[in-house]
């Protein structure tokens, strides 16, 4: 049903086609994510003729069941809310601060300073989302957007192994796209719908999605436009993962708050245009060689803590002291104590006292 023709609408010719399909819209899904502003600024239509192309596309893919129809039920939307998917993170922990694990149709924000295992996280989910629903994935694939040069193959392999999981078909179901400017993140994402169709994409990492934006545009006098810009990669991110029943994970960069004399100074980069649009944050930062991760922002999650680690399997439950002590015991055994029958007294006379 996604796939009809778009030169089948009504108001679509062949040469408004070709510009959409050129634009990376290449059917009513594409049209519906898009939206009205940016398929006038494609085709050069009115607006107002963009919005009723819009609206027809949706509605098609409402009265198919692809999307949910102007007014329905509360009961309805719970209904349709079980057959959201969950992605298991692999650890008890994170799971449980999550409510079983990242959500489809849902944007993950994920923020904290450098080495706080925001990588490693995401890292670790490009595994688990391969698993069959049964082991807590979703049985599909991942598209990486890296714009800080930070994938790498050989974590995955490590990962994989560590789950019992093929590396090489692990590897082949990721699809890494290396983001080299803002412009070119954005263009990613525009051009995603056809490879999450074609490869069956459960996951959307963008790796980070802020920091690209951060190092172009510098100064109050680019702040503006920065955020314009950031507000409409994030929202065609959640669009995209709503649309298409994926999950998205952002992680974001953080900054230190010079006004912040008690507590934490760490603050999200982004502003509220990250913060509004964000389904659900989280806030990671180091503690020694542990990791605390907390639930910042959520519709129905309790803000908690919850303390991880990082392995060989990536993000891992924080280890028990006592089954630590008992391995170290295990490694290291206690030397023997003399006994009455030891070389010790071997050498020693009887005197008879």
């Amino acid at each position: 049903m996604e796939d009809i023709r778009l030169d089948s609408l009504e108001g679509v010719g062949p040469v408004t086609a070709r510009k959409l399909t050129d634009a990376g819209v290449h059917n009513m899904m594409d049209l519906v994510v898009r939206g009205p502003v940016e398929i006038s600024d494609i085709t050069g239509m009115e607006k107002d003729s963009t919005e009723k192309l819009v609206n027809k596309a949706r509605q098609y893919l409402a009265d198919g069941g692809v999307l949910s129809q102007d007014f329905v039920s509360a009961s309805d939307i719970y209904k349709r809310r079980q057959e959201i998917g969950k992605i298991t993170t692999g650890t008890e922990c994170l799971d449980t601060l999550f409510d079983g694990g990242i959500e489809t149709q849902a944007l993950t924000e994920v923020y904290g300073e450098f080495g706080c295992g925001k990588t490693q996280f995401c890292h670790t989910l490009c595994v688990m989302v391969q698993k069959s629903r049964e082991e807590g994935g979703l049985g599909g694939g991942v598209l990486y957007m890296d714009s800080e040069n930070t994938f790498r193959p050989e974590r995955i392999v490590s990962i994989a192994k560590a789950n019992g999981m093929d590396p090489q078909r692990v590897l082949d179901n990721i699809v890494v796209a290396r983001a080299y400017n803002s412009s070119h993140q954005v263009l990613i994402l525009e051009e995603a719908g056809a490879i999450i169709r074609e490869s069956n994409i459960k996951l959307l990492v963008a790796d980070s999605a802020v920091g690209l934006f951060r190092s172009e545009y510098l100064g109050r006098g680019t702040l503006s436009e920065r955020q314009q810009r950031l507000n409409h990669f994030v929202h065609l991110l959640v669009r995209i993962a709503e649309a298409y029943n994926c999950a998205a994970v952002a992680t974001n960069q953080v900054m230190s708050s010079p006004d912040v004399f008690f507590g934490d100074p760490t603050k999200p980069i982004g502003g509220n245009v990250v913060a509004h649009t964000s389904t659900y944050r989280i806030y990671f930062k180091k503690s020694g060689k542990k990791r605390i991760a907390r639930m910042v922002d959520s519709p129905h999650h309790p803000e908690e803590e919850v303390i991880f680690g990082i392995g060989e399997a990536g993000v891992i439950d924080p280890e028990d002291p006592k089954a630590k002590k008992a391995r170290k015991a295990k490694a290291d055994p206690a030397p023997p104590t003399d006994g009455p029958g030891d070389a010790t007294d071997a050498g020693t006379p009887d005197t008879g006292n």
